[in-house]
């Protein structure tokens, strides 16, 4: 067929690859950082110019690296709220990331539409910080004047999709991208525009929501744009997961998510409802603590790095003697434990050793992900393979205990952009269904990710016995935490 190019615009960095349609073997790729300046603490802004995204696509497209390519797909970092005027003008800079200033908001909008419940009922999940409804919420609060020159609401991927097109007048978003927002529900397929003026105070333009396999249009040039979507979504097309697929990111917090044929409606706010990429569903649970439960436990035992506590903890055995760690350390999100702290349980003498605590602080931080797996379990989502992310992935005390903890075989892909190549599937999606070759209903089949496979095997009951050590020392010291 030919070749198209899969864009993502990270919060750091936009990443282009350039892949053959038939095949999605990746045949030249782009790179550049968004020439944005970190915050005095070295952190990232919560606000930013979205012109340093169209700086760092410009950058990282250069050389010819697009030369030939005819359909483009695009994936950008989610929960970025790009408010803009009536003559399509920004009217303050891209809100970004989980932005701490809208935890407030969050509590005000929840309490608004009547609690957590009316929220997962509405639109599938319970405000946040970092989403775009609790930033409008906090803008009509914060900033009335820009609030109330607000006309339209676009996403990061939006927004750069209606630049690519030369800034249109019909502008677009996705299935996924719009699950996000908090006031789009993966259910209904609709909008909820009572929700975004109880949050800015008046009404805005929200991008029509194309289809998976729709154009969002075609450049001056003849370059086909794809719809786009979100990081989130791109990077499971990217892997290629389907039912019975789990995906498990490990970063300072901790995610699952899980592809799944219908919206699952949570009262608990524990699980997010959002859209795939294809048409079906990604619920996902979300927990506060994974590596930062390693990086404190490497702290704690005056260790240089993850991989030595990866080796210290590998001298232990599973259920580190009996020690258990409840990896509440920033307060919980599933279960619901905002204000908790961790527990460090089963202090005998013989535990009381190195190896065991750093065992302990992998089994802790692998159940406490478990127990978020166990939540979409509960609601009838088919687990049989779970995905494994992040860095932390390659250390060998995740790959030794993951399998018999999770109870599934586990797949830890090697690295790779995923979100891009997500992106670059997609615009070869709709470029077939634009030529007549593909399928509106069908995506490419592409070359799956290359990744080492292992099996619970005859450790399987062991990691149960695990589990259980783990679930008791919970339930006694949080009673009926998941009953909530």
């Amino acid at each position: 067929m030919g070749i198209v190019a899969g864009l993502d615009s990270s919060p750091d960095f936009t990443r282009i690859v350039v892949c053959d349609t038939d095949t999605g073997a990746v045949l030249r790729q782009g790179y550049a950082p968004h020439p944005v300046e970190t915050t005095e603490g070295g952190g990232r802004p919560s606000d930013v110019d979205p012109q340093a995204w169209l700086l760092s696509l410009g950058e990282a497209a250069g050389g010819g690296l697009l030369e030939g390519v005819q359909a483009i797909g695009v994936s950008a970092q989610q929960n970025a709220l790009v408010p803009l005027d009536t003559q399509g003008n920004t009217v303050r800079p891209a809100m970004v990331g989980g932005d701490k200033r809208a935890q407030v908001a969050a509590a005000d909008l929840v309490d608004a539409l009547g609690g957590r419940e009316a929220w997962a009922q509405a639109v599938g999940h319970v405000p946040q910080a970092a989403q775009p409804v609790t930033k409008l919420r906090w803008l009509n609060k914060t900033e009335p004047d820009a609030a109330l020159r607000t006309a339209v609401l676009l996403q990061a991927h939006d927004w750069l999709v209606w630049q690519l097109l030369g800034r249109p007048m019909r502008r677009t978003t996705d299935r996924g991208g719009a699950s996000g927002t908090g006031y789009w529900s993966a259910a209904t397929g609709g909008y909820r525009p009572d929700l975004v003026e109880l949050a800015l105070g008046h009404q805005a333009t929200l991008p029509d929501v194309l289809g998976p396999s729709e154009a969002a249009g075609t450049t001056p040039e003849g370059l086909l744009i794809s719809a786009g979507t979100g990081e989130t979504m791109a990077a499971a097309f990217g892997l290629g997961i389907g039912l019975g697929d789990a995906v498990v990111s490990l970063g300072a917090s901790g995610s699952v998510m899980a592809v799944h044929p219908e919206a699952l409606v949570d009262a608990s706010g524990m699980i997010t409802s959002l859209a795939d990429a294809t048409g079906m569903h990604l619920p996902v649970v979300t927990t506060l603590n994974a590596v930062r439960t390693l990086r404190g436990a490497v702290e704690l035992l005056g260790l240089p790095d993850l991989e030595s506590l990866s080796e210290l903890a590998m001298k232990s055995t599973p259920g580190s003697h009996g020690l258990v760690l409840l990896p509440y350390l920033e307060g919980e999100r599933t279960p619901n434990l905002p204000h908790t702290a961790g527990t460090l349980a089963g202090l005998r003498r013989e535990s009381m050793r190195p190896e065991h605590l750093a065992r302990a602080a992998f089994e802790g931080m692998l159940c406490g992900l478990a127990d978020a797996l166990d939540v979409l379990r509960g609601r009838g989502v088919d687990v049989r393979r779970v995905f494994l992310l992040g860095a932390a992935a390659e250390l060998s005390a995740v790959q030794a205990a993951a399998p018999a903890l999770f109870g599934a075989q586990v797949v830890v892909p090697q690295p790779a952009d995923y979100a891009a190549l997500g992106a670059a599937r997609q615009a070869a999606w709709a470029l077939g269904v634009s030529q007549g070759t593909l399928d509106p209903q069908l995506p490419p089949v592409w070359q799956g990710a290359v990744a080492q496979i292992l099996e619970p095997g005859e450790e399987l009951a062991v990691g149960q016995a695990v589990r259980q050590q783990y679930v008791s020392v919970r339930e006694q010291t949080h009673p009926g935490a998941f009953r909530s």
